[in-house]
């Protein structure tokens, strides 16, 4: 099987979609499949050309989205897309972007009756609202409609998520979840060397974010309840890993956590394990990734019941899942498990056992069967797919 991945985002980008999709790429190779890429041009060229698992690639212009230059679109016309997949035609085509790339090969592949899948990485229609833009919310979810009834399959990473668009229009929704490297993320990585340097000893607490410093992050919750923690345990260190649009404001408000900016994988995976408590408030995400390294890591996550910890978390269990939006609740958990040590080294050793259960290998598995479900359930759809 030949399987075209189209991404506005690819390694060494470090983003949840870039990590999701070279894992996924990775093992699918595993299962004798030639994966190939549609990508905006690299900004700097990757160690060796391609990444290993690619095949072939086609580079796309790349152009920094208007407010957040650390973002980027691809552009290419459908015509160009043609060519390519006319060359090494694939037996599937693989959306995981709705923007200006992902519209290009979608109709380039419904012109040759390439069967698409489409992923669903990332709320656009969410984002819409955190710029200011919310006036395009719905205008945004009628061509999010469109462009989904358009492909076989689409898939989520939760059932929730499933059930949400299916109920918003959007045919033919299956899970395909996300994993894990657990060997990569331990607590066997915990390292006394890099708590020093924040300060502490092995009996103070770390409290840890990691991701992007941006507006739909819902950073002023994640403030407060540093705040907050401080309050109640001044000994503890606040780290927060990432970079973007607000680092500076955050840097302004929270003049003692400890800043580092965008880390490569083996420093992060050590930020992880010498953390005790991860703080993570976003509701943006379709899964999130850093959720499923903190379990690993050993971590007690605080998050709200949403994506990967609606999915992995039992709450009082293996970490603490908040009811959404409840700002309040958030908070006072988040003060409250830091105050019991106890409490919160037992989450993190149940925690790593549940993250353990995400293979990236069986998800693999999972997402080869599907491109045979699509292969197979394939039909040139109707000219007026439904809006």
């Amino acid at each position: 099987m030949r399987l075209c991945m189209v991404s506005e985002t690819w390694a060494p980008e470090i983003n949840g979609v870039a990590h999701t999709l070279r894992r996924l790429s990775h093992e699918l190779t595993r299962l004798g499949v030639t994966v190939d890429l549609i990508r905006p041009r690299p900004q700097r060229a990757t160690p060796g050309g391609n990444t290993g698992a690619i095949d072939t690639e086609l580079h796309a212009l790349r152009l920094p989205l208007p407010g957040y230059r650390d973002v980027q679109i691809g552009l290419a016309t459908p015509a160009r897309m043609r060519r390519f997949f006319l060359d090494q035609r694939p037996d599937v085509v693989y959306l995981a972007t709705q923007g200006p790339l992902g519209w290009a090969a979608r109709q380039a592949a419904l012109q040759l009756h390439i069967p698409l899948l489409a992923g669903w990485h990332t709320h656009f229609d969410h984002y819409c609202h955190h710029y200011g833009l919310g006036f395009l919310a719905a205008t945004t979810r009628r061509y999010l409609r469109y462009f989904h009834n358009g492909c076989a399959l689409t898939l989520v990473p939760t059932q929730a998520q499933a059930d949400a668009l299916r109920g918003d229009g959007i045919d033919n929704v299956q899970v395909l979840s996300r994993g894990i490297e657990g060997d990569k993320f331990s607590p066997a990585r915990r390292d006394a060397n890099l708590r020093r340097s924040w300060g502490v000893s092995e009996h103070q607490p770390v409290a840890l974010y990691v991701g992007r410093l941006a507006a739909e992050k819902n950073l002023p919750l994640l403030q407060e309840t540093f705040h907050a923690m401080r309050g109640v345990r001044p000994d503890m260190a606040q780290v927060i890993v990432g970079d973007g649009p607000a680092r500076a404001q955050l840097q302004k408000a929270l003049p003692d956590a400890h800043f580092t900016g965008f880390l490569p994988s083996e420093a992060l995976r050590h930020h992880y394990a010498s953390a005790d408590l991860f703080i993570f408030p976003s509701l943006s995400e379709t899964w999130g990734n850093v959720v499923t390294e903190a379990m690993a890591s050993g971590l007690a996550v605080v998050a709200y019941q949403h994506a990967a910890s609606a999915e992995l978390i039992q709450s009082g269990c293996n970490g603490l899942a908040i009811a959404p939006g409840d700002s309040e609740a958030f908070r006072q958990a988040a003060v409250s498990l830091c105050q019991r040590p106890a409490d919160y080294a037992r989450f993190g050793r149940l925690a790593r056992l549940r993250a353990l259960e995400q293979s990236w290998s069986g998800i693999a598995q999972q997402l080869y069967r599907y491109c045979h479900q699509a292969q197979e359930t394939y039909h040139a759809p109707s000219p007026s797919c439904r809006i």
